[in-house]
């Protein structure tokens, strides 16, 4: 510990090699801290995992003392954690992904993504959702502060869980060096778009991220279905990787009226992610329920339309620069869709949307972390 100073430590375990938006978080949170000369930062990294780290926040001091299985990540946590913690000699201890060590030498901040694991556990397996559920109302009970992505996100932790920590809201932000609607170069978005066989000739209706049941994959096939007549061109782009219970969107996608207009990417690669939402003639993430949201934040950065659910995270960052559909729903998501189709990107929306992401950066969410860091080092004093 260091006077005038903060020594954090971060729990990046839980990160994959191909991270989706909590990975996402979690390494422009440890970016944005190692950067920092008021943080010590230390990030408990999986073994033989430092290497990525270093790249991601080479300010950080690494201890790579993680098992690499997700059942080992999560019992070291629980049992060997506490003893590193006290090691290392840090103020806070922060656990990004619900979780904080059963026994801890120092306060714990804990992340609250989504509370799905509660109003929609038939969206996980049954296993995780049991284990997450009680990780939340741990941390909901027994954390020095919580930190939640968004209002929703805190409105839903209230209504299921005994709240007796402190939360502070620390929204996402957006990286606008990657982010923005102008290419690196004339032609590189189509070029990055081509190599993944996305056609550069005609209206894309693209979505972004990991394709699994909460996504709302099945709506928007369906409505892609409604608007393909109407727009002959247009074709439906999924990029993401594939997560689990894929059985009904498979099924729906056997079922499409016109599959060969329908185009999965896989995994997308990150220069590809804001080539795709540049390019779009719109972004639909019609999640059914999301914690926040960032590959619509993201569109907004790109200054693509977006349509969206509303009562949401993503409705409550977006307001009025999306077009809001009620979660679920195939006909208002049809016709949302037809009607971004036939607007084109020149709309006071496009113009509203830069705005609202103008206003949403890495350093704001990282000064609303260190507010809730500053809480809980306060409550062991």
């Amino acid at each position: 510990m260091t006077a005038g100073r903060l020594d954090l430590s971060l729990d990046v375990s839980a990160v994959p090699a191909r991270p989706g938006g909590a990975g996402y978080y979690t390494m422009a949170l440890a970016d944005g801290l190692a950067g920092r000369d008021d943080v010590g930062l230390t990030l408990l990294t999986r073994r033989g995992d430092e290497s990525r780290w270093r790249a991601t926040a080479g300010g950080a001091a690494l201890r790579g003392v993680v098992p690499a299985s997700r059942p080992g990540r999560l019992v070291y946590e629980q049992v060997r954690l506490g003893s590193v913690l006290r090691s290392v000699g840090v103020d806070v201890h922060h656990g990004p992904h619900y979780t904080m060590p059963a026994r801890s030498p120092v306060p714990c901040a804990v992340t609250i993504h989504d509370c799905t694991f509660f109003d929609h556990p038939e969206w996980h397996l049954r296993s995780k959702a049991t284990f997450f559920r009680r990780a939340i109302r741990r941390a909901a009970r027994h954390a020095a502060v919580v930190i939640c992505v968004s209002a929703v996100t805190e409105d839903r932790l209230r209504a299921v869980c005994d709240v007796r920590a402190p939360v502070v809201v620390a929204p996402h932000g957006v990286d606008h060096e990657r982010f923005t609607p102008r290419e690196p170069a004339e032609g590189a978005d189509r070029a990055v778009l081509g190599a993944l066989g996305v056609p550069n000739d005609r209206p894309l209706v693209a979505y972004v991220g990991t394709l699994e049941p909460r996504k709302g994959l099945v709506p928007l096939i369906g409505a892609f279905d409604q608007v393909a007549r109407a727009h002959p061109d247009a074709v439906l782009v999924l990029g993401g990787q594939t997560g689990w219970g894929m059985a009904e969107t498979e099924g729906a996608l056997a079922a499409a009226r016109h599959p060969e207009r329908i185009l999965r990417t896989g995994y997308l690669p990150d220069e590809a992610v804001p080539a795709l939402l540049r390019q779009a003639a719109v972004v639909a993430y019609p999640a059914l329920e999301e914690g926040f949201g960032l590959p619509a934040l993201e569109a907004l950065a790109c200054g693509a339309p977006l349509v969206t659910t509303e009562g949401t995270a993503m409705a409550e960052m977006a307001g009025e620069a999306a077009l809001l559909v009620p979660p679920g729903d195939v006909g208002a998501l049809a016709t949302a869709i037809d009607t971004a189709l036939q607007q084109g990107r020149a709309t006071p929306r496009r113009s509203l949307g830069l705005a609202v992401a103008g206003e949403r950066t890495w350093e704001a969410s990282v000064a609303l972390h260190l507010r809730a860091y500053a809480v809980a080092r306060a409550a062991s004093q």
